[in-house]
């Protein structure tokens, strides 16, 4: 019995040293330079193997942390997860280059990467559920969205991502606008007429300039009259035919059988 035991001491041993030989465990990138890597890494990018590329990434800012490809390594991370829509990974990577490279020549773009994790999340979702009720949508990706554009544009401006940066701020500022706008909208269906006029209210201090805001205007003037607060309807309507002397929606009203992201 005590030589069955030996015996089998040993098999158990010698498999267990079999496996650590498996072609599985061996590190593929063993013995690779910086520029190996980096080659393999950008390959499998190219190829949409970003699972892959991310661990090359990581293999070679581990191994050569001061080397010249460490730190562009950590965007293309970033970029690696965004392309996989990893949002929380892809904005960590983001943040995190900021942080250690705050004046690196290509910081600006990690701030614009970062930017447009958000800005897909948010309005390219949308964009496929066109017809989703937007009270049930938390507006917090285009906010933070913004935030990003906005601190590149104000750190930036001469970056070749600004203009872009600009123009997608203008759109996002439009659809929170319109998120406020459609709240209200809710709100009167459902005959909250003070909620609803404090939420149009809100949405024209807050996005002045948004188109949204002919919409918002009209909630007010109908919520005020259903409150019989004339004097408020009254200053609203002035307000409204000053700035929209043709709007639509004194022919049609609040219906909304469009899709609303038509209206903007």
């Amino acid at each position: 019995m005590r030589s069955l035991a030996s015996l089998l001491a040993f098999l158990l041993l010698t498999l267990s040293a079999g496996c650590g030989l498996l072609p599985d465990q061996v590190d593929e990138t063993a013995g690779w330079s910086a520029n190996k890597l980096y080659a393999e890494a950008k390959s499998a990018m190219g190829e949409g193997a970003y699972d892959k590329a991310v661990k090359y990434f990581e293999k070679l800012e581990a191994r050569y942390p001061y080397g010249r490809f460490a730190q562009q390594s950590q965007l293309e991370v970033a970029y690696a997860y965004y392309k996989q829509q990893e949002k929380a990974s892809a904005i960590a990577a983001c943040d995190r280059f900021i942080r250690l490279h705050p004046n690196h020549p290509n910081v600006d773009y990690a701030y614009y990467l970062k930017g447009l994790v958000d800005f897909n999340e948010d309005l390219g979702m949308m964009g496929h559920l066109s017809m989703q009720d937007l009270t049930e949508r938390d507006p917090k990706a285009a906010a933070e969205s913004f935030e990003a554009f906005k601190a590149l544009v104000n750190k930036f401006p001469e970056s070749k991502y600004a203009k872009d940066a600009t123009l997608r701020m203008a759109y996002l500022v439009n659809a929170l606008a319109s998120h406020e706008v459609h709240v209200a909208h809710y709100y009167m269906r459902r005959g909250a007429y003070v909620a609803a006029a404090n939420r149009a209210q809100t949405t024209l201090k807050t996005y002045p300039d948004a188109p949204a805001n002919e919409e918002a205007l009209f909630i007010m003037v109908k919520a005020y009259d259903a409150l019989a607060m004339n004097d408020l309807r009254d200053d609203a309507e002035r307000v409204m035919k000053k700035n929209f002397p043709n709007s639509e929606y004194y022919k049609r009203g609040l219906n909304r059988d469009v899709p609303w992201w038509k209206l903007w």
